[in-house]
């Protein structure tokens, strides 16, 4: 892709069956250009995300790209992975980089606030996330509009990704003010992951 093009960040599903999903993925970071994998679980039991990290972690060094994980901070280091997402836990961001050192990797999801976003950056993150863009069914109807990017390209260096909702219309308008594309259950929730992420980044192309 030219430099100029955003990346693509890859979300894996919040429920993952270690029988079927690492074929599935292995598939997509194959096919596709992806920058970052985020793993991203529903679930809070330690077996279940110690077994689940091990295996993705496999599957996305082999590929030389970088893993991290949402939230889950202590889970870093104990599967050895690159960093962690945070949701909006702004205080922790600067505890956090003395801690993990400068070569992890810390992401902070703002939600639709600038406001956020700027504390982060002030307090270390590499990056931060603003979503969802597109209308969810669940959550409370906020969404992330075009300006906010458009603003923080303009205005600030730290790279910034779009999330949430992503549809193939939203991602030809937000390519020129976004660095990063993150997607996630817009492709895992079809039976053709690759084809449908394919489908959905066509404008990049």
């Amino acid at each position: 892709m030219s430099a100029d093009v955003p990346q693509l960040y890859l979300i894996t599903p919040p429920v993952i069956d270690l029988a079927v999903f690492p074929d599935r993925l292995a598939r997509v970071l194959d096919g596709a250009e992806i920058a970052c994998l985020r793993l991203a679980l529903a679930s809070q039991d330690e077996d279940a995300i110690l077994r689940t990290g091990d295996a993705l972690r496999e599957i996305a060094h082999a590929r030389d790209i970088p893993l991290v994980i949402a939230d889950h901070v202590l889970m870093v280091e104990r599967l050895g992975l690159d960093g962690v997402h945070l949701q909006g836990a702004h205080a922790r961001i600067r505890k956090l980089r003395e801690s993990m050192g400068q070569d992890a990797i810390i992401g902070s999801w703002c939600g639709t606030l600038r406001h956020d976003g700027i504390t982060a950056g002030e307090a270390g993150a590499d990056y931060v996330s603003f979503g969802p863009v597109g209308a969810q069914a669940l959550g409370d109807g906020q969404v992330a509009p075009r300006e906010i990017f458009e603003w923080w390209s303009a205005m600030i260096e730290l790279p910034v990704v779009a999330e949430g909702a992503l549809s193939r219309d939203l991602v030809e308008s937000l390519a020129p003010v976004v660095d990063f594309l993150a997607i996630g259950e817009e492709i895992w929730s079809q039976e053709d992951p690759l084809a449908a992420l394919r489908e959905l980044t066509a404008p990049l192309r």
